[in-house]
């Protein structure tokens, strides 16, 4: 068995029961690669989620020009990564990706 090391996971919650496990997984992995071809890669998620982790509760003049346009890039990302991940399981409602520094 091959061990991955990994930066990040993404799990898609409140998923539906009824959705079968192995789409399940295709879904979490087409979100992270379109999470990581939108932001250049596995290493540059990480350090993405890192920044805007320190960012939470920061004060609005704590927070730097380039900041906010890594948040920009952030969110950007997570719209095109969202939509390649629920690309093939239908109906969305109340589904969504979790993210996480592993």
């Amino acid at each position: 068995m091959e061990v991955i090391d990994t930066l990040y996971s993404v799990t898609l919650q409140d998923c539906p029961a009824e959705v079968p496990d192995r789409a399940r997984a295709h879904a979490e992995s087409r979100y992270a690669k379109a999470l990581e071809q939108a932001l250049g890669g596995a290493e540059q998620v990480a350090a993405a989620l890192d920044a805007l982790a320190a960012l939470e509760g920061a004060a609005e003049a704590d927070i730097s020009k380039p900041d906010l346009d890594l948040a920009a890039r952030w969110a950007k990302a997570c719209k095109a990564a969202q939509q390649a991940g629920f690309r093939d399981l239908g109906e969305a409602d109340g589904m969504y990706f979790e993210v996480r520094l592993t």
